[in-house]
C-alpha cells in the first residue's frame, strides 16, 4: 500500500481515523530520538528517514537518484510498520532489538530482516522505537550499508 501524499503531514492526513495518532506518536517518537543528519520525507509511498544525498552523493544502489534509505513507518493494511534497516545490516542491533522487545513486551515479535509489524497498535513499545531511532548515526549507517548491503 504505497501511497502518493507529497509530505509526511499529508501521508498522516490521508490515514483512517485509528491510524493517525499511531503513525502520529511513531514519528514523534523517531524525530526526538533519531541522530542529527537524517532527513524526513516521504520514501516508497511511506514517512522515510533517509541520508540525503548532500551527505552520501552516491545515494541508494538500487536508485542512484534516491537518497540512502534509513527507517521508514508505514501503515499497511494488516498491521503497522517500521522499517529499518540498520536492523537488516546489524546482527547485534538485531539481537538488542529482540532483547528489549522481549523484557518490554509481553506479544510475540513479527519481525521479517529489516520489518518490525504491529497488528495491534496497543502493544507498540514507543519507547524501544525512539530507542531504536537513537541507536545508529548517519555515518555509522553508511559505513554499514557500503560494508554488507552495497555491493
Amino acid at each position: 500500500m504505497q501511497s502518493t501524499a507529497p509530505t509526511p503531514d499529508a501521508y498522516i492526513e490521508s490515514l483512517p481515523e485509528d491510524r493517525k495518532p499511531v503513525i502520529e506518536k511513531l514519528r514523534e517518537v523517531i524525530l526526538e530520538n533519531l541522530p542529527d543528519g537524517f532527513k524526513e520525507e516521504m520514501n516508497y509511498g511511506m514517512i522515510g528517514y533517509v541520508v540525503p544525498k548532500s551527505i552520501y552523493p552516491a545515494g541508494y544502489h538500487c536508485d542512484t537518484q534516491m537518497p540512502l534509505p534509513f527507517l521508514n513507518i508505514a501503515s499497511q493494511k494488516q498491521h503497522v510498520a517500521v522499517y529499518h534497516m540498520g536492523i537488516y545490516a546489524d546482527p547485534n542491533l538485531v539481537q538488542w532489538f529482540k532483547e528489549a522487545y522481549a523484557e518490554r513486551v509481553k506479544t510475540k515479535l513479527d519481525m521479517g530482516k529489516s520489518c518490525i509489524r504491529f497488528k495491534n497498535p496497543a502493544h507498540i513499545p514507543y519507547d524501544l522505537i525512539g530507542e531504536l531511532a537513537s541507536r545508529m548515526s548517519p555515518q555509522e549507517w553508511i559505513s554499514l550499508y557500503e560494508k554488507f548491503v552495497k555491493r
